[in-house]
């Protein structure tokens, strides 16, 4: 890991084992960006590298030649109006009406280790031998404003951290109103894009289409990341798949509003943003103030998307998750939601726990509903105090008895959302984002509270902190189940309301920030009507996320597919639910409902009180294998092997291998059951070649032993012929298989 400045052409190379990233100071001393891929040799001079070719239709910098243009040359941070009319990373309206600005090189500084981001999710270092930090410093000396452009490098992994900071030394306060993340141009625009969409329940299903001339991009203007779009894409080479090829993503450590965007230019240069949304955004950049971006990370493949996805998970799991539960084994946890949702009693809460102990669960979360005078959703919202019609005896009562049966205790807020009917809002009607004279739209009968105002944040953090201190909570589900609309708030003049989205989430996060200072003990899982805010901002507050509302174990194929193309499996949320499921009304059976939910942190949402002995007896074999395996779950090398969005959409399979290479598990499924099927044999790679596998399929025996050299090339047969004939197979089976490998 090496970031080297060459004097005499003015050029950085920032280099690891993995890749390379080049970057110029251009002749107009702007930023240019060389080369970003697969490790190169270092070299005094890639001015080479520079094409600046005559073009018709296009103004240049020097009012002497036709040598320079903005329009021709890959830049790192360009800006719009002087000659580049693509889409600009920057933007400044400035009080005399101009948006022209001239950021210039001004000096550059080496940073051993990674500096944190104040107010803001970043990835992290423990060691500063693990990765170097350059900070590249341009100015606008009309504006007296400097510009701050951050790359780490990380000593073992094929990424880029990129963030941006713009210092105001001046004395006026323009509007900044474009301020991203990251901008990479590339040479050329051969390239699939690869985006993570949906909707509520189907949450980052893989849609996939070749750059073309023109824009590409996602975004959101929610309020948070969203259902429907992910701060994360993917480009790939069109012949690249999960094993084979080139391929590089970037992804925004944010909550908020942001934008993804390609474009490509006439000249087949393609242009990768990634930031805050511009649209509905300005902040006003005072006097001896200063505006940080939120952090983009950018990684790449020579050697497929599996490859890519695994530098994610390595990145998450261990310089972005933080604290007490970064490498602990998560509980598996029972959630009464779905068995009682309002309608329960202490009894039947305890009745629930009560099994649950007795099939091996660790951890007893009460859901929505034990709060306020909150019946249903219509009230109660953000009166976090114990409803004693409820709960007798209160959380500290509930939680002592839920402790007392050898089981942690968590418990569900929802702390940025408000309902009319509340003695919040009877008592500070204020606290709601709202716009003067206007009505205010309702979703799910609730409203959003002012978190860009640090009253309000204060307010709430108090009733939870008390309620978190009493009842010796050890986890908690943070929810989020309706967007900002009206995002407008009392407490800024009209020239500031541009910043409230992006205040507001800073708000959310430090609440979080405060919460984990005070509480290290607890296990946070984020939840935003399912999978709405599931991203890698907060992943630094919450180490795990739910991953969609949507637990019907098909549909969590999908879902949990798609998401692992950006997120390791400890970040996701899986559970067991009953059937027929209560999003879908699909029946699957319970053998792969559990096989699902294994690969993730594994819960059931059900009423244990209702199952069946043989239900109950086989849920807790679920469980006691899962706590055998679980840190090859949850830690483990995850890859890809059967792609629904990729192949065969009727199949999917999924592995696992342990850091070791000593334990692999392997999952295979199908959707629906299909007649005098083909014949299957999946390899199985990430093996160690010159161990032999014992191959058990779970439930059923012994398969055979086998070197993990044979199962990367000839494979494992997994055949099952027909229904019917031999053993009979269903739609929504699976199979999952466990690899013991030893020396022989």
């Amino acid at each position: 890991m090496t970031i080297i400045f060459h004097r005499s052409s003015r050029e950085f190379h920032l280099f690891n084992d993995h890749i390379s990233y080049l970057i110029k100071v251009l002749e107009n001393d702007q930023l240019g960006q060389l080369y970003f891929g697969a490790r190169v040799d270092d070299a005094d001079d890639h001015s080479y590298l520079v094409e600046n070719t005559y073009r018709p239709v296009t103004a240049y910098v020097s009012k002497d030649d036709y040598s320079f243009s903005l329009a021709n040359v890959r830049q790192e941070y360009p800006a719009y109006g002087t000659s580049d009319f693509r889409l600009p990373a920057l933007e400044l309206a400035q009080e005399d009406g101009s948006t022209v600005t001239n950021f210039t090189y001004k000096d550059y500084r080496i940073i051993k280790g990674k500096p944190k981001l104040p107010g803001l999710p970043a990835t992290y270092v423990e060691d500063d031998r693990d990765a170097e930090t350059l900070v590249i410093t341009l100015t606008d000396e009309k504006l007296a404003i400097d510009l701050e452009l951050s790359y780490t490098i990380f000593a073992n992994l094929a990424v880029i951290a990129r963030n941006a900071r713009f210092i105001n030394h001046g004395t006026t306060s323009p509007q900044l109103t474009r301020a991203l993340s990251l901008n990479l141009d590339l040479p050329d625009a051969d390239y699939d894009w690869l985006q993570f969409s949906g909707a509520w329940g189907r949450e980052r299903q893989v849609k996939a289409t070749h750059l073309r001339q023109g824009e590409q991009s996602v975004s959101s203007t929610r309020g948070a990341s969203g259902h429907m779009e992910n701060p994360f894409v993917i480009l790939k080479r069109p012949h690249t798949d999960d094993f084979q090829g080139e391929a590089l993503a970037v992804s925004l450590v944010y909550s908020g509003n942001f934008l993804a965007l390609a474009e490509v230019d006439p000249y087949q240069v393609t242009r990768l943003q990634i930031g805050i949304n511009p649209f509905h955004f300005s902040w006003q950049l005072a006097p001896g103030e200063s505006f940080q971006t939120p952090e983009a990370l950018l990684a790449y493949s020579a050697t497929g998307l599996n490859v890519l996805s695994q530098s994610f998970h390595r990145l998450y799991s261990k310089h972005l998750v933080r604290g007490e539960w970064r490498d602990r084994p998560r509980p598996v946890l029972v959630n009464n939601w779905e068995a009682t949702y309002f309608n329960f009693t202490e009894e039947k809460l305890l009745a629930i726990a009560d099994r649950a102990k007795e099939i091996g669960a660790e951890l007893f979360v009460l859901d929505d509903g034990w709060f306020g005078k909150r019946t249903f959703e219509t009230a109660g919202l953000g009166d976090w105090w114990p409803n004693p019609a409820q709960l007798p005896h209160g959380i500290a009562g509930l939680s002592q008895q839920i402790h007392a049966r050898g089981l942690k205790f968590g418990l569900w807020f929802e702390p940025e959302m408000a309902n009319l009917d509340s003695d919040l809002y009877r008592n500070h009607p204020d606290f709601l984002l709202k716009t003067p004279g206007r009505r205010m739209s309702q979703g799910r009968r609730q409203y959003v509270l002012d978190f860009a105002r640090p009253e309000v944040v204060d307010y709430i953090h108090d009733l939870m902190a008390k309620v978190l201190r009493e009842g010796q909570v050890d986890y908690v589900k943070w929810d989020m189940n309706r967007n900002i609309t009206e995002c407008y708030s009392a407490a800024f003049p009209p020239a500031q309301q541009g910043e409230i989205f992006h205040r507001y989430i800073l708000g959310v996060y430090s609440l979080y920030e405060r919460l984990i200072q005070e509480f290290p003990h607890i296990l946070f899982e984020s939840c935003a009507s399912g999978g709405g805010r599931f991203d890698a901002g907060m992943l630094y507050y919450a180490p795990q996320a739910w991953t969609s509302d949507d637990s019907d174990a098909a549909m969590r194929l999908l879902i949990q597919t798609g998401t692992s193309y950006g997120y390791p499996l400890s970040s996701m949320g899986a559970h067991v639910s009953a059937v027929p499921n209560e999003q879908v009304h699909r029946v699957t059976p319970l053998n792969t409902r559990g096989n699902v939910a294994f690969f993730g942190d594994l819960g059931y949402e059900l009423d244990l009180t209702s199952l069946s002995k043989e239900e109950l007896a086989q849920i807790k074999e679920q469980i006691s294998f899962y706590k055998r395996y679980r840190e090859v779950f949850q830690h483990g090398t995850f890859y890809r092997v059967q792609n629904p969005f990729a192949g065969d959409p009727n199949w999917v399979g999924w592995l696992v291998v342990s850091p070791d290479q000593r334990t692999a598990l392997y999952a295979d499924f199908k959707f629906l059951n299909d007649m005098n099927a083909p014949y299957r044999r999946q390899v199985l790679p990430g093996l160690a070649p010159d161990l032999t596998y014992r191959v058990e399929e779970v439930g059923k025996g012994t398969v055979g032993d086998f070197s993990g050299r044979d199962l990367a090339h000839i494979g494992l047969v997994t055949s099952d012929a027909a229904s019917g004939v031999e053993e009979a197979t269903t739609d929504f089976a699976s199979r999952l298989y466990l690899l013991e490998g030893s020396r022989a």
